[in-house]
């Protein structure tokens, strides 16, 4: 008898896949990939070999907008119609009776996923840089989408991006701080009192970086851009500045231990700037907002996950102290990154 597997019926979820997958073939083999704060995905092998990959909001989660899997399937089935590598969407169920919660299949793409330096240590330096170049020139991709050739023209507001995240993290601050903490603060005013112009409108990611795509390791090519679950209509130069918040340069301290850059080959941040610039026509000149746009944002993120666990709201998912205090100590290091990029403008 098979073990049970937590955030799978089994019996349920076998019955829609051979019912909804075209070719799926019971009985399927499921293995948790990731799990925890984010969407918990699985692997799905069936009696054939084949493999599929299913995603479903975390079994505590507490904001069911941040886990729209009806949303996530049908960017990622629009962005497939595009040159932008993604797994290819292959069946959404949003009836809770099957497994609790909705879920969506897609189909597996093999690659690796970069989200340490050991991982990017084992790429040949070429490889490395390749891989570099070609994550920023496939969010310039992404950047050209026409939302209304595809169909993602009423998935959010166009303009104000920036504006609404700021009020939209300021009140999530309000909500999850466990302490006061003046950088945050700090930085929200200011990002309030200098919004940049946005340039244009495009799809954007949200959480785009090395450690939400598979890289093909082999040719130093992202396979697959994954997790998007923060994706909305906005402004796109709020990606290049994310990408910001984890780079670092050869030979620098890598701020962000779920990240491959800072060792020899990856490229600099400053030739990803200029390439995506050339690539797009977009002046520049103020990333460093979007710099610490990101790192203040990504502050609040770790605090509403750091105040979860402490509230026990996460459930069975447990923690160590050390990751708890990772968090803690993540979102103060997050906000100072934040304050320094802002007193760069």
């Amino acid at each position: 008898m098979q073990e049970p597997i937590h955030g799978i019926d089994r019996e349920r979820v076998t019955e829609w896949l051979v019912a909804n997958i075209d070719g799926a073939t019971a009985p399927f083999e499921f293995g948790l990939i990731t799990g925890g704060r984010s969407n918990l995905t699985f692997t799905v092998t069936d009696a054939n070999g084949t493999k599929y990959v299913l995603r479903r909001p975390p079994t505590g989660a507490v904001l069911a907008t941040a886990h729209d899997m009806a949303r996530e399937y049908k960017i990622i089935s629009a962005v497939g119609l595009t040159d932008v590598p993604v797994p290819p969407a292959l069946g959404v169920c949003v009836d809770e009776a099957v497994n609790g919660a909705p879920f969506y299949v897609m189909g597996f793409v093999d690659g690796v996923v970069l989200d340490s330096a050991d991982k990017g240590a084992a790429m040949a330096p070429e490889l490395r840089r390749s891989a570099g170049l070609h994550l920023i020139d496939v969010l310039a991709d992404l950047h050209a989408v026409d939302v209304d050739e595809v169909g993602l023209g009423d998935l959010a507001k166009r303009e104000g991006y920036i504006e609404r995240q700021v009020k939209r993290w300021s009140t999530q601050w309000d909500k999850s701080k466990t302490r006061d903490l003046p950088a945050v603060d700090e930085v929200a005013r200011r990002l309030a009192q200098r919004m940049p112009t946005q340039q244009g409108v495009s799809i954007a990611h949200g959480d785009y970086r090395f450690g939400n795509v598979l890289t093909d390791t082999a040719r130093g090519r992202v396979a697959a851009v994954l997790d998007w679950e923060l994706c909305t209509l906005g402004d796109p130069l709020a990606d290049v500045g994310y990408i910001g918040v984890y780079w670092a340069d050869p030979g620098t301290v890598q701020p962000r231990p779920n990240d491959p850059t800072g060792i020899d080959g990856f490229p600099a941040y400053s030739e990803l700037l200029e390439r995506y610039a050339t690539r797009t026509g977009r002046d520049l000149s103020e990333i460093d907002y979007y710099i610490a746009f990101g790192s203040w944002r990504l502050a609040v993120i770790s605090e509403g996950v750091y105040a979860r666990y402490l509230h026990g709201a996460m459930g069975d998912q447990g923690i160590s102290d050390e990751q708890l205090n990772a968090f803690k100590h993540g979102t103060e290091t997050l906000a100072a990154s934040a304050l320094d990029a802002m007193q760069r403008l």
